[in-house]
């Protein structure tokens, strides 16, 4: 386990292999932010049920992805944008998956072209 600061708060990272966590099976789910918590939980993607035959390199994409996008719930945990932005009883856009993938996915990009640019 180690520590990651997200926006100055203090975040666990843990990883856990998928027959450690009940949450990864009962939810679907290859990795969780508990903002309660403070914890960001990610599944070991070589363990992860189907993922077995899976190449070394995709395991480790996957697990990078997985992290990224579990940090990009806690980002917007800790802004306070987390759990206030639901419209007619529909999941907000801060909850909405597609949109944190779409940062967790990105990011690096994104990054990349800030630092080619100067602008970091």
């Amino acid at each position: 386990m180690e520590t990651v600061n997200i926006l100055g708060t203090p975040y666990s990272l843990i990883v856990k292999k998928y027959d450690e966590d009940e949450e990864f099976e009962r939810r679907g789910l290859a990795g969780y932010c508990n903002g309660c918590a403070k914890e960001i939980v990610v599944c070991d993607m070589a363990t992860y049920k189907g993922w077995e035959r899976e190449s070394e390199g995709d395991v480790i994409t996957a697990q990078k992805e997985s992290t990224r996008h579990e940090m990009v719930h806690a980002f917007l945990n800790e802004s306070g944008l987390g759990s206030d932005t639901m419209a007619n009883g529909d999941i907000g856009w801060a909850k909405n998956e597609e949109m944190v993938d779409w940062f967790a996915l990105q990011g690096p990009k994104i990054y990349a072209a800030w630092k080619e640019a100067g602008a970091i």
